[in-house]
């Protein structure tokens, strides 16, 4: 008689669910998302702090959501109809805060021809987390600029286009925003000042949104003497607001920033406004272009339309802080 024992019976494996699908194209998501952006844009770390923190902890959270859908897989879990509403509505936020994660891709600095054939003045270059500071080398300076990039525009891609202001004797604060959005700290620009003590008269300028930011700091700040606008306008009332001198630079062409809408901000802004168009030039592409490469040739006729040759108006006094010529146009 045969005595072996008889193989024991073996469970099959258990149905995946749709959410558990879900669940594990949501863990992909997360930890997919913060390695393409950390790994594959070097404006990720290069600027402020709090998006490659946020990524890291989704990759984190992605990694481990997956470790745990896998120890799990042959678990059965029952869920009542709340839970499973609930399951699911989860799941949707959290595709949903993936793609709002991939969508804070910063523009990644590249520069054009002009940047690399090197700056047309001496400055030094220094970078916190925080802001990128140029400064002219070679002689003091009471004169600065903070500025407020674009939205999800790295930092260091106006480098190249701020330098002729450098030369033109100020220091030049580009300030590295939280997650690329200037609304998120509007007042960023007064711990910028407060880190430079020893520059007396300040302006604030932008470009697109960060120019909205920059509007609102110089409205609620009575020390700051002078705006620049690249491709961007005030949404709120500078009427009142004494003592401040406007700058606008924009391009002829630009589809966001438009002509119509540039027009129809003096009703929001201050006397003096001075108002520069840079024929043919876009915001979104060949401002920063054309700027950057006239700055290169000309610095001194850099925020001159092109198709202007007499000489630019004098320059409004801004209480000492006297904007130059050099001042270029915008880029996104």
């Amino acid at each position: 008689m045969d005595t072996s024992s008889s193989p024991a019976a073996v469970a099959p494996p258990r149905r995946r669910t749709a959410i558990f699908w879900v669940s594990v194209v949501c863990a992909a998501a997360l930890s997919g998302v913060a390695v393409w952006m950390l790994a594959g844009n070097p404006a990720v770390l290069a600027g402020h702090p709090l998006l490659p923190g946020i990524l890291l902890a989704a990759g984190a959270a992605g990694v481990a959501w997956a470790v745990l859908l896998w120890l799990r897989r042959d678990v059965p879990r029952p869920r009542s109809l709340p839970r499973i509403v609930g399951a699911w509505l989860g799941r949707l936020a959290v595709l949903v805060f993936a793609a709002g994660l991939a969508w804070l891709n910063p523009f990644a600095y590249q520069p054009g021809a002009a940047a690399e054939a090197g700056p047309t003045s001496d400055f030094s270059v220094t970078e916190t987390n925080a802001a990128v500071t140029m400064s002219p080398e070679g002689s003091a300076t009471a004169k600065g600029l903070v500025f407020y990039p674009g939205a999800r525009v790295d930092a260091r891609a106006y480098q190249d286009i701020l330098a002729p202001v450098v030369g033109a004797g100020y220091r030049v604060v580009i300030l590295k925003e939280p997650l690329g959005l200037s609304l998120l700290d509007g007042n960023q620009a007064r711990g910028a000042i407060g880190d430079n003590p020893d520059i007396t008269t300040w302006a604030v300028g932008g470009h697109s949104l960060g120019g909205v930011s920059a509007s609102s700091f110089a409205l609620h700040n009575a020390d700051i003497k002078g705006l620049v606008l690249y491709a961007s306008y005030p949404v709120e009332s500078l009427r009142g607001r004494t003592g401040l001198s406007i700058l606008s630079v924009s391009g002829s062409s630009d589809g966001l920033s438009t002509p119509a809408k540039i027009d129809a901000a003096p009703a929001n802004c201050c006397p003096p406004t001075r108002n520069l168009r840079l024929s043919g030039a876009e915001c979104t592409r060949s401002l920063a272009t054309t700027a950057t490469s006239r700055a290169t040739a000309n610095p001194a006729s850099a925020a001159r339309p092109p198709s202007s040759r007499s000489p630019p108006p004098p320059s409004p006094s801004w209480g000492g802080f006297r904007p130059p010529h050099t001042l270029p146009g915008a880029a996104r």
